[in-house]
């Protein structure tokens, strides 16, 4: 059976995967660093890593395989889920895969070197996290399990 792990630190749709992985029946992984409140669901596993850089990611990476779905907004993370088989979705409910990982890399290390030659230039933050957001990670969400279970 496959597995939802969630790279939870900055993710705002824990709670609606969490409704979708026990309407499946689904083992869902829920892993930080920390500071989240854990959830009763037996289900859930709340997977607490060590700080620092990327450790959340690598327990991620290390565990999920083929059949297992991944929900980030980390890129490099992503492209270690996808190179192990697993399917990956945006909290948003975009869909990395073998076609677009290469170019989503590319675009996020132009996007650093941007910020790194005018750091003033580049200020703000990105799009807000709107309703339509999380009605598409929903449906995205569920169509990725049905299809990890065929």
């Amino acid at each position: 059976m496959s597995a939802l792990y969630i790279d939870a630190d900055a993710c705002p749709v824990k709670a609606e995967a969490e409704r979708v992985a026990s309407r499946h029946g689904l083992r869902m992984f829920v892993v930080s660093n920390g500071g989240l409140r854990p959830s009763q669901n037996p289900l859930v596993e709340n997977v607490i890593v060590d700080a620092g850089a990327d450790v959340a990611d690598m327990w991620i990476a290390e565990r999920c395989g083929p059949g297992d779905i991944v929900v980030t907004g980390d890129i490099p993370l992503a492209a270690k889920c996808i190179a192990a088989g697993a399917r990956v979705l945006r909290h948003n409910g975009d869909r990395f895969t073998e076609a677009n990982i290469g170019q989503q890399l590319a675009m996020r290390d132009l996007m650093a070197d941007l910020r790194a030659a005018n750091p003033l230039g580049m200020a703000g933050g990105g799009k807000g996290f709107t309703k339509t957001d999380r009605s598409r990670f929903l449906d995205s969400l569920e169509r990725e399990i049905r299809a990890a279970k065929s």
